[in-house]
This record gives C-alpha cells, sequence and structure tokens, in this order.
C-alpha cells in the first residue's frame, strides 16, 4: 500500500504549515541569507546571519485567513492586542467630521504578523500619507502625533451596490483605518489606491516593525471587543454595521 507521501504531497503539507513571505520582506530575507552564505566559514558571521534571516521570515509572513461571511461584518484590520475600545475624533485627513465615532485599536508587536488586511469589502475613497513622530503605538496620543497613512472606505450598500459609486464625499457610512507606525516602525506600506475595489480580508500595507491600526466605524456602531482581547487579522470580528448604515450607502443617504 502506497503511503501517499509523495515529494508533491510534502511540500504542499510544507506550504500549509509555514506561511509564505510577504513580498517586502524578501529582500531582507535575501539580504541576511547571502551574508550566511558568503560568511558560513566563520561562525561569528554565520550564526548571526542565518538567525537574522530567520526572524525576518518570521516577522514578514504572511499566513492565509478566511474572512466570516456575516451581511455587514467589520473584522480586525491586523493580528495584535485590542490596545483602545472608544470614541475618537477621526484624523482630519480622513474627511469624516470633527464629531466622536466609535474606534477600535490594535498593538501590534514585532512578534505578531505584520500585514494589514482590508476591514470590509468596499471602494477606496482616499488615501493619504501623514508625516509625524514615532512615539511607542500603544499610547493614545500615537493616533495623532505618529506618523500614519489613512486610508477611507466605503462599504458596499446592498444588492444594487457593489462600491462604484463615483461620489466621493465623506458620509457618516464611511470607514476610516489608519496604519501608524510606531516607536521602532519607519516604514509604512499601503498597496491600496483611489477607486481601488477590495474584498474583506484582502492584504492592502504592512508597517515594519512594531506599530498599531485604529479602525474608526460609522456612528452608532457598537463595538465587539474589548481591551486586551487578541485579534486575528482578517477574522475576528470588531463590529457590525447596522442595516441603516448600508441603506445609506445603496440609498446615497
Amino acid at each position: 500500500m502506497r503511503s501517499g507521501l509523495t515529494p508533491t504531497h510534502l511540500v504542499a503539507l510544507a506550504r500549509e504549515t509555514l506561511p509564505p513571505i510577504h513580498p517586502a520582506g524578501l529582500p531582507f530575507v535575501a539580504a541576511a541569507s547571502a551574508v550566511a552564505v558568503v560568511g558560513r566559514r566563520h561562525r561569528w558571521i554565520a550564526v548571526p546571519a542565518t538567525a537574522a534571516a530567520g526572524a525576518c521570515a518570521a516577522f514578514f509572513r504572511h499566513p492565509s485567513r478566511v474572512p466570516p461571511t456575516e451581511p455587514g461584518v467589520v473584522v480586525a484590520p491586523a493580528d495584535g492586542i485590542v490596545s483602545l475600545v472608544d470614541d475618537a475624533v477621526p484624523p482630519a485627513e480622513s474627511g469624516l467630521g470633527d464629531q466622536p465615532r466609535p474606534r477600535v485599536s490594535t498593538f501590534l508587536s514585532i512578534f505578531d504578523v505584520h500585514v494589514q488586511r482590508v476591514p470590509i469589502s468596499g471602494r477606496v475613497l482616499s488615501v493619504t500619507h501623514t508625516p509625524g513622530s514615532f512615539v511607542s503605538a500603544d499610547l493614545p496620543e500615537a493616533s495623532s502625533a505618529n506618523e500614519r497613512t489613512t486610508m477611507v472606505v466605503r462599504p458596499d450598500g446592498g444588492d444594487d451596490s457593489d462600491g462604484d459609486d463615483p461620489d466621493p464625499t465623506p458620509r457618516d457610512s464611511d470607514i476610516a483605518v489608519v496604519q501608524i507606525a510606531g516607536l521602532l516602525a519607519r516604514r509604512i506600506v499601503c498597496t491600496a489606491k483611489v477607486g481601488d475595489h477590495l474584498c474583506i480580508g484582502d492584504t492592502y500595507g504592512l508597517i515594519r516593525f512594531g506599530s498599531r491600526v485604529d479602525v474608526y466605524l460609522p456612528p452608532g456602531t457598537k463595538q465587539q471587543v474589548l481591551v486586551g482581547q487578541r485579534t486575528v487579522g482578517a477574522e475576528t470580528p470588531l463590529a457590525t454595521l447596522s442595516t441603516s448604515d448600508t441603506t445609506r450607502v445603496r440609498d446615497g443617504g
């Protein structure tokens, strides 16, 4: 009887067990690996370089995720710990006004997966990069003080709306997702562009190294997570939009 453990099967099992590396991390892994190969005759070079290559591969890992399918669900944009569940005024560059909105902040340590996921399907209205400081990302003031990239998404509004509404005027139903650099972070990557239609759970960005992601929800939305809770990007529900939220998008209200 054949065991079925063919080379192809073994490769498939390895891929399921070991997540791939995000393309943004490949140069770091390749550089450290090259140093390890060149210095392989010198243990004091090869060992640290090999460890650095492994650490970079772990940091830039990009596991597959399966988002929930409930209508209107908003998922966590990243792996990490919920550091804030409150109401706060969205960043000025989001164009969402000066009234507080429900907010969920997720803090990412250097050990967490650092890719960012789209929290809900919809069309990208704006993407704005704002220079700033690099205070620790787990502090409340990081939202306004730190370097960040703010993306505003108009959620799909129902069977007759696929996110292609050309009107860019901000609405209560729009959602802002803010990538915030941390104490060690010096690079925010955001591949989303204005006009893109993104699907829930899609990878759209990455922050190096240590960071935070804030999600600003429509007014009146009830958050479904607690401070200290661990989130899984693209899978943990943060909130569920009400029927009136999606109706406002569909009807242009």
